[in-house]
């Protein structure tokens, strides 16, 4: 009796997913199926896009025949967040902002647009060369959040083919 129990408090979460429309992203007719090789992002135009480029790529796959377009506007900021008593700068914040919209390219409507932001800390204290390096660091852990974001976004879209 007790076993009997247990397993339908089991099955409980499963029929309620059922219950409210729930569609595997991978599955038949799901979003992540849709845009698997299918998206033509657009050509980067400096180090951000280029690395949020990359990251969406891997995610979803380069197109040979493009069935959508994806256009990216990548706004970065950097803010000083903590200052010695010499007046120097020893950590920094950089702040992402894309703005995108993924276009059909057959009916040319937007099938999803939106906005993802997000940012990332690195620390300034040590050479120049090593700060440098936390920056670059930084830079990529940033776009590979928002990218992360962004293809999120595009299969919580729900789009099909």
């Amino acid at each position: 009796m007790l076993l009997r129990k247990c397993r339908f408090l089991l099955a409980l979460p499963l029929l309620a997913l059922a219950a409210c429309g729930f569609q595997p992203v991978y599955g038949d007719n799901g979003s992540g199926s849709a845009l698997r090789n299918s998206v033509q992002v657009e050509a980067p135009d400096d180090v951000y896009s280029y690395t949020l480029v990359r990251e969406i790529e891997t995610r979803l796959g380069r197109a040979q025949a493009p069935h959508f377009a994806l256009e990216l506007t990548v706004a970065i900021a950097q803010e000083g967040l903590a200052i010695d008593r010499t007046n120097n700068t020893t950590r920094y914040n950089m702040i992402g902002k894309v703005d995108f919209i993924l276009r059909d390219l057959t009916a040319g409507q937007i099938e999803s647009s939106g906005t993802v932001e997000n940012f990332t800390g690195y620390s300034a204290t040590g050479t120049t060369v090593a700060t440098l390096a936390a920056e670059h660091d930084a830079q990529t852990r940033l776009m590979t959040m928002l990218a992360d974001q962004i293809v999120t976004q595009l299969y919580a879209a729900n789009l099909s083919r």
